[in-house]
């Protein structure tokens, strides 16, 4: 077996075990879909005439699948590498592009099932989702999107070197950032110089394309926008990711 396929089928193993984990990695997301759902149901922003959900679902959802490959692929790197599994990988004909692919696909393959799970919640009648007829094209980004999100992972996971450092790192770029990026609220709602402001974060792409694509709130030129948006931004984390990324604690 390759190195890469070693690395890809022991990161399965170990996410499958981790059941807890999983759980609320599905779950987590979810939660704020019921209750931004149930508070605001049936309710139309005044600013634009929609419904609050056609906003807060696709926003939610964005969130949520970002959030899960920040932390995943975060926790790995500082765990691996406090355990010495990086350093002992190091000393294999194993490489740094190897190592992260193993964990890319995993993200891509866990961030495409929650939000299969998500929408699906998100239609039942309590919550009254409708797709547009081009909600395909959210597949291509969400790929974007994973894959934006799981570079800033990389730089959090190169720098933490505890559990809480990590997640204390995580949760102070992803909360606020969920909010200034319309992730809980419509950025109708928000300030001008607020929804300018929100143009330097990558979410705010994120959702937009995955809401122009999903509940066609917003163009096709906002899907293209969203996902040039969030290339420009990954190749900015990765190349930042890179430079910073250690095989060991010791070094």
């Amino acid at each position: 077996m390759s190195a890469y396929g070693a690395l890809t089928a022991a990161g399965y193993r170990a996410q499958a075990r981790d059941t807890a984990a999983l759980f609320f990695t599905f779950a987590f997301p979810l939660v704020f879909l019921v209750v931004f759902g149930l508070i605001f149901n049936g309710q139309e922003v005044e600013e634009t005439g929609r419904p609050y959900i056609s906003y807060i679902a696709p926003g939610v959802m964005s969130w949520g699948v970002g959030n899960a490959a920040v932390f995943g692929i975060a926790f790995t790197l500082m765990q691996w590498r406090r355990d010495d599994l990086l350093r002992l990988i190091r000393m294999t004909p194993t490489s740094l592009p190897t190592v992260l692919a193993s964990r890319y696909v995993l993200a891509l393959a866990i961030g495409v099932v929650q939000a299969v799970v998500f929408v699906a919640v998100a239609m039942l009648p309590l919550f009254g989702l409708e797709l547009d007829s081009r909600w395909p094209l959210a597949l291509p980004v969400l790929l974007f999107g994973i894959t934006a999100f799981l570079s800033i992972g990389v730089i959090i996971g190169s720098y933490a070197d505890t559990p809480e450092a990590v997640a204390a790192i995580a949760n102070f770029l992803m909360v606020p950032m969920a909010f200034l990026s319309g992730s809980f609220l419509p950025l109708d709602m928000m300030p001008d110089w607020l929804q300018t402001l929100s143009r330097v974060l990558p979410l705010r792409y994120f959702n937009d394309a995955v809401s122009a694509s999903l509940t066609g709130n917003g163009s096709l030129g906002d899907v293209a926008v969203g996902c040039g948006a969030l290339v420009g931004f990954t190749v900015v984390f990765a190349a930042v990711g890179l430079k910073t990324f250690r095989w060991s604690n010791r070094t």
